[in-house]
C-alpha cells in the first residue's frame, strides 16, 4: 500500500502504471515482430474496417505523418491495405489483410496474458470493480475537459 495521501500519489501512480504497461506491452509484442503502436493500429482497424486514415489519426491522438509511417510498415507486412474512397480520391480507407487475422489471434492471447499479469493476485470481483472505477475516473476527466471549472459561471460583461 502506498504511503501518503491519495492526492500525493494518485497522478504519479497512474503515470507510472501507464509507463510500465507500455514498456511491458512493447517487450511482449516484439515476440510477434510488431510494436505496441502497430498493434494499436491493427486493433482499431479490426474494430472499424473502412475507417478513414484521418479519422484513425484523430482517434489515436496521433499526428497524421506518424500514423502514415505506422500504416506504411503494416502495409509492407501485408497486414493492412489502403483503399481509395469511392467519393473522395484524397481519402484512404483502411482494411485488414488476410495475413493479419492469425496475428490478431495471437495478439488477443497476448492481451489476455498482459491483463492476467497486471491483475495477478486481484480477485475477479475486485478487478471488475477496479475497471468500473477507472471508467468513472475517465468520465470525470472527460467531463472536466468539456466543462472547465469557472467557464459556466462567467457572465458576459456589457459596457455602456
Amino acid at each position: 500500500m502506498p504511503r501518503g495521501s491519495v492526492d500525493m500519489n494518485f497522478l504519479f501512480t497512474l503515470a507510472e502504471l501507464q509507463r510500465l504497461m507500455r514498456l511491458y506491452a512493447d517487450k511482449q509484442a516484439a515476440r510477434y515482430g510488431i510494436t505496441r503502436a502497430q498493434w494499436a493500429v491493427l486493433a482499431k482497424v479490426e474494430r472499424s474496417e473502412g475507417l478513414k486514415q484521418t479519422e484513425l489519426a484523430e482517434q489515436m491522438e496521433m499526428q497524421p505523418i506518424t500514423l502514415t509511417r505506422l500504416i506504411d510498415k503494416l502495409c509492407d507486412n501485408d497486414w493492412i491495405e489502403r483503399r481509395g474512397d469511392e467519393t473522395d480520391r484524397r481519402v484512404n480507407r483502411l482494411y485488414l489483410r488476410k495475413a493479419a487475422r492469425p496475428l490478431l489471434g495471437k495478439l488477443a492471447g497476448l492481451r489476455s496474458e498482459l491483463t492476467a499479469t497486471a491483475l495477478n493476485g486481484i480477485n475477479p470481483t475486485d478487478a471488475h470493480r477496479l475497471l468500473a472505477q477507472l471508467e468513472s475516473i475517465k468520465e470525470n476527466i472527460r467531463h472536466a475537459i468539456q466543462n472547465p471549472v469557472g467557464e459556466g459561471s462567467k457572465k458576459e460583461q456589457r459596457y455602456g
